[in-house]
């Protein structure tokens, strides 16, 4: 299945208006590919059949299903285990020690996708800092733009393919248990973790000051002004000592300058000046 030029650019501004997003030229076949399935489910014949329902969707619900289906980003559980591991030996020993006296902490993912990063923080947190966990009062917000995705997270069910990926054995039996021909999470990791929709260019009234921000992989989908006003937004929530941690591909230079670049055992995050 094939977008003509106009239908294609019909698709990229209907994502642009709900979420900012900008999908240019190179991601024609990412758009397509993930065009076709809902094309099936809506028994459209081809693409130009779907985007003529989509201009004429009046409910606004198709438009949805096709916003969330641009928005999934790819994830896996321990993404990037320098990071992890930075967060393990120096990132949080050192924020725990610093909110010793306050005995709170708390984090925001900011696009959460199915889940497994908000997860693979509550592990780290209940393996290592155990006494955190359970003395401390600990918030793991986790959101998204997509309804899809956050009921998928929300429901912590994950096939082979996707615990196989970034998850050990000994993790995997300590932490899930078999639903079926899939892994459910354990209701304590569950449980750990808030998920709530949210659009990152629309306000954030429910998130509180949060002492480490995680918006990886995010800010390459957004315009350079969009940019610039996502990061400012992140600095009124961000505790002053907190850590915005990006994408290995994403940084604050040459976008914000009110952020600096700290390297931790070689993983980068940013922290206000």
């Amino acid at each position: 299945m094939t977008l003509s030029t106009a239908d294609l650019a019909y698709v990229r501004d209907v994502v642009r208006e709900r979420s900012a997003i900008v999908l240019d030229d190179s991601k024609r076949y990412l758009v397509e590919s993930r065009l076709a399935p809902i094309a099936r489910q809506q028994g459209a014949s081809n693409l130009g059949d779907l985007v003529a329902q989509l201009r004429a969707d009046r409910s606004g619900h198709l438009r949805d299903v096709v916003v969330d289906a641009m928005t999934t980003n790819e994830t896996s559980f321990f993404r990037d285990p320098r990071l992890w591991g930075a967060l393990e030996r120096s990132l949080l020993p050192s924020m725990i020690e610093q909110r010793r006296s306050q005995q709170a902490l708390n984090f925001w993912c900011g696009a959460a996708s199915s889940g497994q990063e908000p997860y693979t923080l509550a592990m780290l947190l209940v393996e290592r800092f155990p006494q955190v966990v359970r003395d401390w009062n600990v918030r793991i917000i986790a959101t998204d733009i997509s309804a899809d995705m956050l009921g998928r997270a929300a429901a912590g069910r994950f096939t082979q393919l996707e615990v196989n990926r970034g998850l050990a054995a000994p993790r995997l039996v300590r932490h899930f248990v078999r639903d079926g021909s899939h892994w459910r999470i354990s209701d304590q990791l569950r449980q750990m973790v808030e998920f709530r929709s949210l659009n990152l260019v629309t306000p954030w009234p429910f998130v509180p000051q949060v002492d480490v921000l995680f918006l990886r992989n995010v800010l390459i989908y957004f315009e350079h002004r969009t940019k610039q006003e996502i990061l400012a937004r992140c600095r009124t929530v961000l505790r002053p000592d907190g850590h915005l941690i990006l994408g290995t591909s994403e940084t604050t230079l040459n976008i914000d300058d009110s952020y600096e670049r700290v390297v931790t055992d070689g993983a980068t995050t940013y922290r206000p000046r």
